[in-house]
């Protein structure tokens, strides 16, 4: 199946397509929130010139980041910082497999459950098994689209550089998806607006500048190469011979350009009001206005096939925005904290409503979104379905289903690939990958493919759906994604001497730092496989079946989880998890088992309040991730102790840092993680409108001290 007819697959048919999600349901107290108020004080206002300040437009599928010039003018300065990407779902490039590379070239065999002999697919460096891991691991690759940026011509005839941007006031109207853009070139203004199309893979930018009417103002197309970096802007600009730029038309009425990088094909629509369009370099097009035109009106449109419809107009697509964007926000849930006392209130709400855009443009596709969204390439591009969790599920505990749906409705889509994984390793049902691509292929990694906390998030995340819209159309749409997701896990599952079933290796748990030939039993893995076979089970008792036997037999046998000194062992063979600091460090996830998962007869309130405490007074916190500090807020809040939940939001970790845009920044390497900001969207939910069999207090997961007067309305009670 071609990723084109892939995607029409997946969007084919939607419970939710004819429901309409109520714009707000009884407030917790006192009048209905002024949502418009509450978005737009978090506006983004940039004054001044830093690499990590970009910001984007887009709509779930397709995203352009554009720098301080309201365009992606100067794609250097930004490189190292939030870089100017311009991506889709749509848009893979594979390098040739010139070696027929194949995932048989880097299997080897692990001796499993039993002693069963299990073949799976870890990284190699050397001969061909080397190369063909790297081949698999990098291709296909996210391809960057192509750069749109404005070039300044100064009096004395050279180009402006980004520091010649002068008086800047660039501003994100978060209510209207505008992002404008005012500076001065030598004392010239310049007025940039930005939208993009929310139903279309498209900009539109008007640009206002006495610039335009002097010729010193024109704008550049450079389209690049696929990149095959592990975390880089997705672009190579060293191969011009190995792709190829045409185009055909006038501007004023429509240019196609037409791109081909190997077996990569895509088209570029341009509609402006008027100038001249040439090609003065290597896959590099400036369009330059008229002689006396006064503004600059310019629509880019991205498609996998080809244009032969008529391209909108900026006028179109800032109408578009000023429906579409306030029906968002007027959707689903909103919380209000400016009634709060605790100093921190206003800055939590700042992230919560970025996050909710951010994970809006760049989380809510027809695809899982890789870990850095649209904007930037990591891990080639292809995404972690591990992460898939920390995206998604604040969708419908925000009133928003039917954004975490889209992505939930791939699974079908690559369901032969995940049983033929199954089969290829002797286990029923279908195994989800971790590390994948539009296909569902797994990518070798010596971590990845041993991890298995994946594998219940389809269950999890279809029980959402059904409590969201508990009828038989959602029991018939996922039914079989959640039966033969439980039939793998039941078969995982490992039936000891002792009687009891266990999770043995080669697995590698959430905290990956313990190997995957030695560990056993690691408890969040434990408790999430209870949890989701008797979902599963529950789902045969809907649709008036009668129990699985197997899955039955397994939740009844779970081993206990690990304990030593009062204290939950991540890794059932690591007795001196707590008095070696080797193992302090990475997720904390054993916490997850009681703030991300529900109470199950597997977990002790007590033992687990034990082991929290450890870990939040001692921990290598510079190790951790930026979902670990709301999975921790969860975990206090299911515990009752609500001001450790804001400790835990507030960490002071460098990788809880949420930049000016509303990224959630890790390091140096990783400058954005939008599992972050899905994960504090999760916590904050949780905590305002609790969970099952919450205390029965009003944001039950918050301080009840006065000073956390939170006000929300249309959340989701979470499982």
């Amino acid at each position: 199946m071609t990723f084109r007819n892939l995607i029409l697959a997946v969007l084919a048919g939607s419970i939710f397509a004819n429901i309409q999600c109520p714009a707000r349901e009884k407030p917790a107290t006192g009048s209905p929130i002024d949502r418009r108020a509450l978005v737009s004080r978090h506006n983004v206002v940039n004054t001044g010139i830093d690499s990590l300040e970009s910001l984007t437009v887009g709509n779930g599928n397709f995203a352009f980041t554009a720098d301080v010039s309201g365009l992606q003018s100067f794609p250097d300065y930004y490189e190292n910082g939030v870089s100017l990407g311009t991506e889709s779902n749509w848009g893979w490039h594979s390098f040739p497999n010139a070696g027929d590379y194949a995932l048989e070239d880097v299997a080897r065999t692990f001796t499993s459950c039993n002693g069963r002999e299990t073949p799976y697919a870890p990284q190699h460096k050397n001969g061909r098994a080397g190369e063909a891991t790297n081949w698999l691991r990098s291709n296909p690759h996210r391809l960057h689209l192509g750069l749109i940026g404005l070039v300044f011509t100064k009096s004395d005839g050279t180009e402006a550089s980004i520091r010649d941007l002068k008086n800047i006031r660039q501003e994100l109207d978060l209510w209207t998806g505008k992002l404008e853009s005012r500076y001065e070139v030598e004392g010239q203004p310049v007025k940039v607006e930005l939208y993009c199309h929310q139903n279309q893979d498209l900009i539109s930018v008007r640009v206002e500048s006495p610039l335009i009417e002097a010729g010193r103002l024109k704008v550049r197309f450079r389209f690049p190469y696929g990149k095959d970096c592990h975390v880089c802007p997705g672009y190579d600009w060293d191969h011009p011979e190995k792709h190829r730029t045409s185009w055909s038309g006038k501007p004023g009425k429509i240019v196609v350009i037409d791109r081909t990088l190997d077996s990569t094909r895509y088209f570029v629509g341009l509609k402006g009001n008027g100038g001249v369009l040439y090609q003065n370099a290597d896959h590099q097009i400036e369009l330059k206005p008229e002689k006396g035109q006064k503004t600059l009106d310019l629509t880019v449109v991205f498609q996998p096939d080809e244009i032969n419809s008529i391209i909108t107009d900026f006028e179109t697509t800032k109408a578009n925005n000023e429906k579409q964007w306030p029906a968002f926000w007027q959707s689903g849930g909103a919380i209000d904290f400016s009634a709060c006392t605790d100093p921190r209130a206003f800055e939590l709400e700042r992230r919560v409503v970025l996050s909710e855009y951010l994970t809006k443009i760049q989380c809510s596709g027809y695809l899982p979104p890789q870990e850095t969204g649209l904007t930037f390439n990591s891990w080639y591009g292809k995404f972690h379905l591990e992460m898939h969790w920390w995206h998604g599920v604040h969708f419908p505990l925000w009133g928003r289903p039917d954004l975490l749906e889209n992505s939930l409705k791939w699974y079908p889509a690559i369901i032969g690939n995940a049983r033929k994984t199954a089969e290829w390793q002797g286990y029923d049902g279908v195994r989800w990958p971790k590390m994948t691509d539009p296909q569902g292929r797994e990518s070798p990694s010596s971590v990845g493919v041993f991890l298995a906390w994946q594998q219940p998030h389809p269950i999890y995340f279809a029980e959402l759906m059904y409590r969201q819209n508990p009828d038989e159309s959602t029991l018939g749409l996922y039914r079989q994604l959640v039966f033969q997701t439980a039939d793998f896990m039941a078969s995982y599952a490992c039936k000891g001497d002792d009687g009891k079933y266990h999770l043995v290796a080669p697995l590698i748990p959430a905290q990956e730092i313990f190997p995957a030939e030695r560990t056993q039993d690691p408890p969040f893995e434990l408790v999430y496989w209870h949890y989701a076979l008797s979902a599963a089970q529950e789902w045969r008792k809907r649709l008036g079946m009668e129990p699985d036997k197997r899955w039955q037999d397994v939740i009844d046998n779970l081993t206990p989880l690990a304990v030593r000194d009062g204290l939950y062992l991540p890794d059932a063979n690591c007795p001196d998890a707590y008095t070696n600091d080797e193992f302090r460090r990475d997720h904390p996830v054993v916490t997850g088992a009681y703030g991300m998962l529900p109470a199950t007869p597997l977990v002790d309130p007590e033992l687990m309040a034990n082991t929290f405490t450890e870990i939040m007074n001692k921990w290598n916190w510079a190790t951790t991730w930026g979902w670990d500090y709301p999975m921790l807020a969860m975990t206090a809040a299911r515990l009752g102790q609500p001001e450790k939940a804001i400790d835990a939001l507030f960490m002071d970790a460098q990788k809880n840092t949420y930049l000016k845009n509303g990224h959630n920044y890790q390091d140096q390497r990783l400058r954005i993680y939008l599992p972050g900001n899905g994960g504090l969207l999760t916590a904050v939910a949780m905590m305002a409108a609790g969970w099952d069999n919450a205390p029965d207090r009003p944001n039950p997961g918050f301080p009840d001290d006065g000073r956390w007067k939170v006000k929300w309305e249309g959340l989701r009670r979470m499982p």
